[in-house]
């Protein structure tokens, strides 16, 4: 059991149901980083990255990207070490020590619709990472879910 304190659901807000976000790009930055062990005693960990949309009407969501960095199947390895240095990259650090380093910076995420084999439930995957600077000067399309007229890193 769990002591909560007086807790008192009638002074605070219920949670709400999120729907999945729109297929886009996203302003984002990665605020937490946990190790995780894979399920199923299968051996090997995953690298859990939670980003954060910093801008636009869904900032504030959460959405996660889950790296196979130890892992039985080399090709899960393969597909993990790549995505993670597309995420290094797209925020310029190169050669981290640890995940922490990669936390609060800034990039711009490909967010991707995808349903769910076992509920049929619309969830969403992230399908790419890109520096917010370079993609606005390769003339990148802005995130349709910024608000205002330009992103903040073209004004």
């Amino acid at each position: 059991m769990a002591n909560l304190n007086g807790f008192d659901a009638d002074k605070e807000e219920p949670m709400r149901e999120f729907e999945a976000l729109p297929a886009d790009k996203y302003l984002a930055a990665i605020i937490e980083s946990k190790i995780k062990p894979v399920k199923g005693n299968r051996g090997g960990s995953y690298l859990e990255l939670t980003f954060q949309v910093l801008e636009g009407k869904y900032k504030g969501r959460n959405l996660w990207a889950r790296l196979n960095l130890d892992n039985k199947n080399d090709q899960a390895v393969k597909i993990a070490r790549s995505e993670l240095a597309a995420i290094c990259r797209a925020v310029g650090v190169m050669q981290p020590k640890d995940s922490f380093e990669l936390h609060n910076l800034p990039l711009l995420i490909s967010v991707k619709c995808a349903k769910r084999e076992d509920t049929g439930e619309i969830t969403n995957e992230i399908k790419g990472y890109a520096n917010k600077a370079e993609a606005a000067k390769q003339g990148e399309q802005q995130p349709q879910n910024a608000a205002g007229s330009a992103a903040p890193w073209k004004r």
